[in-house]
């Protein structure tokens, strides 16, 4: 049927056409980009209450019961179901990695953090909604992640999809990616405060004035679609607590070092086990996509016996903060679990990890809390305070962000009244952890795949300044003399044009020249081509321009 020209839309799209040409033109003015976080908030806060009710929905359909209580389900369960289902659900994984991303690899916050820092705010949408559809059969059928790291990728993906419509440059792209990140933080946590700082503190990595508004907007925005999905509830019901401040305040310095400790073994414990995976899967040709398999069946073999290791964790997480697991219980259940993730995270299977960090936590203060409280009883006050004070410590420590894990905890929980014990120990395990890991699991990713966010721009922006459009071309007035260029190649003095400065930077320090050769691979790799050369006084004023960039956006 062929439409009419007087009707409404088509009254209003070639206006609409217009208002999108002229932000592509000249970026969103101050309404636009409000109206943009409004409406990347929105999106954000949907996708991550689809993905959470999509995998409770799963969950029961498989299991029985939904995450708040599928370990008591899975516990009465033949074992061949608890064995089958997670390897048919790795399987999955595989096939759905191996044929919509380049690498097999799970796309997760790490990323997110690259693309705000590399770039301007825009992450990978094939491999990204792919990551999420994987991360969603991961957490349904077995997986021992968290939810919070595939929203907040997927977050990203809506956020770079409208970056690319609407070709937003750098500052506004991040600004955006903070907004979503933000919104499926308070979404998938019903913490809008938490939300908001985490973008900031996590992604963005600065607390710029500018981006503070948007990025609220945006994380209310989620809070509330939370909130009409579950309710105006806290993630979890706590006993009453008593704190003797003065006695019991040491006891939190010594659990903050101890859950530092924990952190660090979970961390690199994952590592670890990437690294052996990568090395069996090799050594052994495992196709790639049947590693997510043989994943899920070592997943499912644990649960037979320890259930409490599949799914995000809730219901162990909850146990613990009601007291409600034996020390040896907590023990072991806690040495299971850090098992358990550093298997689901070496298999690829997805998922994020801040949630078994929670559980971790909980179950590390809840055993630190036992002890404390036999040792010294007339002293000490509940051991569920320790269980909740470990729960922010290993959080933080993971995550590298003590301010807005403090507050998810204090917003997961409603109990605002000890937030000194807390914060003590979360100043002590991120403290610690930071000896030994990047700041944060994420960064210390990012390092193996040699991307130093975590020395800060100093050090990372050399690698984003690419030498190919900073050379002077052979031939150019004001280029290096050809025959200069051509004896320094043959001594082995040049650099790439693909390359970045973060590569000609430490050969201008050793080689004391001005200026080097930027050659092109020809027919013969022994006999590169010249041309032109990079000075060492344009790479300077490079460096320096993008220092300044961003020291203008981090204080504007």
């Amino acid at each position: 049927m062929k439409r009419d020209a007087s009707h409404p839309f088509r009254k209003s799209h070639p206006w609409s056409r217009e208002v999108l040409q002229a932000i592509r033109r000249q970026g969103p003015d101050h309404l636009q980009f409000w109206i943009l976080a409004l409406i990347i908030g929105i999106a954000a806060g949907f996708a991550t209450l689809a993905f959470r009710v999509g995998v409770y929905s799963v969950q029961e359909l498989i299991y029985g019961e939904d995450d708040i209580r599928l370990a008591s389900a899975i516990s009465r369960l033949p074992w061949y179901w608890v064995l089958g289902v997670p390897a048919i659900g790795g399987v999955i994984v595989g096939a759905i990695m191996q044929r919509y991303t380049r690498d097999g690899r799970n796309r997760s916050v790490a990323h997110v953090i690259k693309g705000a820092v590399l770039n301007d705010g825009r992450v990978e949408g094939r491999a990204g909604l792919a990551s999420a559809v994987a991360s969603f059969i991961t957490l349904s059928t077995g997986g021992s992640t968290g939810r919070e790291g595939p929203v907040v990728h997927l977050a990203a993906v809506i956020s770079s999809k409208i970056c690319r419509l609407i070709n937003a440059d750098g500052v506004t792209g991040r600004d955006l990616m903070g907004c979503a990140v933000a919104a499926a933080v308070a979404a998938s946590f019903n913490a809008p405060i938490a939300g908001t700082i985490f973008a900031m503190e996590v992604v963005l990595r600065h607390y710029a004035v500018h981006a503070f508004g948007p990025i609220v907007i945006s994380a209310v925005c989620g809070a509330l679609i939370s909130r009409i999905g579950f309710g105006d509830i806290t993630e979890f019901i706590l006993p009453a607590h008593s704190l003797e401040f003065y006695v019991e305040l040491p006891a939190f310095f010594l659990l903050g070092l101890l859950c530092g400790l924990v952190s660090v073994v979970m961390m690199r414990s994952i590592f670890w086990a990437t690294d052996l995976g990568d090395d069996l899967q090799q050594r052994w040709s495992v196709p790639a996509w049947l590693r997510p398999g043989i994943t899920g069946v070592m997943l499912g073999a644990i649960a037979i016996a320890f259930p409490h290791i599949i799914g995000v964790g809730y219901e162990t997480t909850s146990r613990a903060l009601t007291g409600n697991i034996t020390f040896w219980g907590a023990v072991i259940f806690a040495v299971v679990k850090v098992a358990a993730v550093a298997i689901t995270v070496a298999g690829r299977m997805g998922g994020g990890v801040f949630s078994p960090a929670l559980m971790l936590g909980a179950l590390t203060g809840l055993s630190f809390g036992w002890v404390a409280t036999s040792i010294f009883p007339t002293v000490s006050g509940s051991e569920t305070l320790y269980a909740l004070a470990g729960m922010g410590a290993v959080g933080a420590a993971v995550l590298g962000a003590p301010i807005s894990t403090s507050l998810i905890v204090f917003e997961m929980t409603g109990d605002w009244q000890l937030g000194i014990a807390v914060m003590i120990a979360v100043a002590m395990s991120s403290t610690l952890s930071s000896k030994f890991i990047a700041r944060s699991f994420f960064l210390e990713q990012l390092e193996r795949w040699d991307v130093h966010l975590a020395a800060g721009p100093q050090a990372y922006l050399l690698g984003a300044i690419p030498i190919g459009g900073l050379l002077r071309k052979k031939g150019a007035v004001d280029s290096a003399p050809e025959d200069e260029c051509l004896r320094m190649i043959a001594d082995g003095v040049h650099v790439i044009k693909a390359a970045t400065l973060e590569v000609a930077f430490p050969r201008f320090e050793g080689d004391k020249y001005p200026f080097i050769p930027v050659v092109e691979a020809g027919d013969d790799p022994d006999n590169p081509v010249l041309i032109g050369a990079l000075f060492q006084i344009d790479a300077l004023k490079a460096y320096n321009d993008a220092l300044s960039e961003t020291a203008r956006e981090e204080h504007s």
